[in-house]
């Protein structure tokens, strides 16, 4: 009895191993352009996750040390601290600072949104809440009250 079922096992083991092996091959005929094309977009995909990850690290590692030395102007909260307490009086933010600080170095808009890694819209924003806060209506007005407040040198 035993060997009867060990018998019928094994032949449905061989009869299934043997259906699958045709429909596999079948599958690989009928539909071999869309498994290589899938292998590959994988690949690709796997391809471009890593080389992302790398750039992104890349540009992580290298950015604080490349505005240190190349960039005298980036560092300028390192160089120039914050006067803090005249800053408190007008409301002015350090992005803000930083900001007013370029412009007093003849800078442009422009200029300066590349210098800060930001968007020239961003840096409109600033500055109109800069002439706001230091009740002026120019950049040489801003700079004249900045330097008369004592918050640029």
């Amino acid at each position: 009895m035993k060997k009867t079922i060990l018998l019928y096992g094994l032949a449905l083991a061989a009869l299934t191993a043997l259906l699958k092996m045709l429909e596999y091959r079948m599958l690989i005929r009928d539909l071999s352009m869309e498994i290589y094309v899938t292998a590959i977009a994988i690949l690709f995909t796997a391809l471009g996750v890593w080389v992302g990850r790398k750039l992104i690290q890349n540009r992580a590692n290298s950015t604080p040390n490349q505005s240190q030395n190349s960039n005298p102007e980036i560092r300028l909260t390192q160089t120039n601290p914050f006067p803090k307490d005249q800053l408190a009086a007008t409301g002015i933010s350090p992005r803000e600072y930083e900001v007013l600080a370029l412009m007093a170095k003849g800078h442009s808009n422009q200029e300066i949104a590349d210098q800060l890694f930001v968007s020239l819209s961003t840096i409109k924003t600033h500055s109109a809440n800069i002439f706001f806060k230091l009740d002026v209506k120019r950049r040489t007005q801003a700079i004249q009250k900045a330097k008369e407040l004592e918050i640029l040198a």
